[in-house]
């Protein structure tokens, strides 16, 4: 029996991919995750998020203790690289320091001409749910 998920380290990044029924890891989309879980790193995360890896491959991009402060160039030339390939079939997580959400959300924009999508987590039905992001969609608002 194979397992469930394979965890691969790969430029600083972990990877966790669902295999599928077969044993074979599946060409599904990725689940870019923008902060590691607080408490990751010695085994014990705060909160699980295993419930995303059903939209696809979930890709962590920074440690769970990245902080933009005083000089942000760095951290953003490192987010645009690791968000290169960002197409519209994959999903942000957002989670971490919320600068950094806002600027992942902005680099993906950016590559996707403003149309991406993200999972939110809905409390009451323990389970995430794909929203999609359309910033320059025409229409009227109900306002």
């Amino acid at each position: 029996m194979s397992p469930l998920y394979n965890v691969n380290l790969k430029e600083e990044n972990m990877i966790l991919q669902k295999n599928d029924t077969k044993g074979e890891q599946s060409t599904s989309p990725i689940v870019y995750v923008i902060q590691e879980i607080v408490g990751t790193r010695v085994g014990r995360p705060r909160i699980n998020i295993l419930g995303a890896a059903e939209y696809g491959t979930l890709k962590f991009l920074l440690p769970e203790l990245s902080q933009i402060v005083f000089s942000p160039g760095p951290l953003i030339f490192k987010l645009r690289n690791l968000l290169k390939k960002f197409t519209t079939e994959d999903f942000l997580l957002l989670t971490g320091d919320p600068a950094l959400i806002g600027v992942a959300c902005s680099i993906v924009s950016d590559i996707t001409g403003g149309k991406y999508k993200l999972l939110k987590w809905d409390k009451q039905e323990n389970k995430y749910y794909p929203i999609t992001i359309n910033l320059y969609e025409k229409g009227k608002i109900d306002e």
